[in-house]
C-alpha cells in the first residue's frame, strides 16, 4: 500500500460521509436530550417538591383486598423441571 496513491475524490467522499455521520449522531443525540413536548406536569419531581419514601395515598396498593384466583395464578413461579441439553443415557460416558 506504500506506492497506492489516494486520490482527493475518494479523500472527500470520506469526509463528506464522516461529517453526515457526525451530523446524523448529533442530530439524534439532541432529540433524545430534547424535553417532551406533550404528557403531564409531575409534581412529585419538581425540585421544590417535598422529598419521600413512600407512594402517594392513591398509588399504594390495599393490602387488605382479596386477590383474584387468576391473579394468584399468574404470579405462581414456574415449577416444570428444566430439560437437560444431552440426553444422559445416550452419551458415553468415558
Amino acid at each position: 500500500m506504500a506506492g497506492k496513491r489516494v486520490s482527493k475524490r475518494t479523500i472527500g467522499l470520506a469526509a463528506l460521509g464522516t461529517i453526515v455521520g457526525a451530523g446524523a449522531a448529533a442530530f439524534a443525540a439532541f432529540r433524545m436530550m430534547k424535553a417532551p413536548g406533550e404528557g403531564h406536569a409531575a409534581p412529585d419531581l419538581a425540585p421544590d417538591a417535598e422529598r419521600t419514601d413512600r407512594a402517594p395515598q392513591a398509588f399504594r396498593p390495599d393490602p387488605q383486598s382479596p386477590v383474584s384466583s387468576a391473579e394468584r395464578e399468574a404470579l405462581r413461579p414456574v415449577t416444570s423441571p428444566v430439560p437437560a441439553p444431552v440426553d444422559r443415557e445416550s452419551v458415553p460416558l468415558s
